[in-house]
């Protein structure tokens, strides 16, 4: 399965591409460093948190992967409790796996900026998403989904809870 978009990848081997560029380079960083990840969101100043948050929320490549599933991605806590039970065959795919992992942490912010009272998207200077709770306290929710996809520990409900206790 391909990612969603354009964009610069690495195969199994370590040899990254940008369209038919070949950046030797980068597959010798990455096999010091690992597979970079992450997801950035840049405005022009005035943002629309409504506009932002629904940006987030897409997360077309677990969506994907849940319907191929059977699970339904409503935004409920309940659609964490289903992503969790899954079978993980997406740990099997090198080149998926950064980019689940970025749509799981989104999607699980999703589901706290819609569920728990107070809390918003947050964009950090860098460019990187974040939950601010009512409390103050931020969540790296983009780093949650990532341990989620590598290792399934912590599940995506347990964080959830945790978060939803404030």
């Amino acid at each position: 399965m391909k990612a969603p978009g354009a964009r610069l990848w690495c195969d199994p081997e370590c040899e990254c591409h940008a369209g038919r560029m070949n950046i030797p380079f980068l597959g010798t960083w990455r096999k010091k460093h690992g597979p970079a990840f992450g997801v950035a969101v840049f405005s022009d100043g005035d943002h629309d948190s409504e506009g932002v948050a629904e940006l987030l929320s897409e997360c077309e490549l677990l969506r994907s992967q849940a319907h191929q599933a059977g699970v339904e991605l409503d935004d409920s806590v309940a659609s964490l409790e289903a992503l969790d039970q899954l079978l993980p065959r997406w740990r099997d795919d090198e080149e998926s796996l950064p980019w689940l992992g970025n749509d799981a942490g989104l999607y699980l912010g999703s589901v706290i900026v819609r569920t728990v009272p107070g809390a918003r998207w947050e964009v950090w200077p860098n460019g990187h998403p974040a939950v601010r709770l009512a409390s103050g306290r931020e969540i790296d929710v983009v780093a949650s989904g990532h341990t989620w996809a590598s290792s399934g520990a912590p599940e995506l409900s347990q964080l959830y809870a945790e978060v939803s206790e404030g």
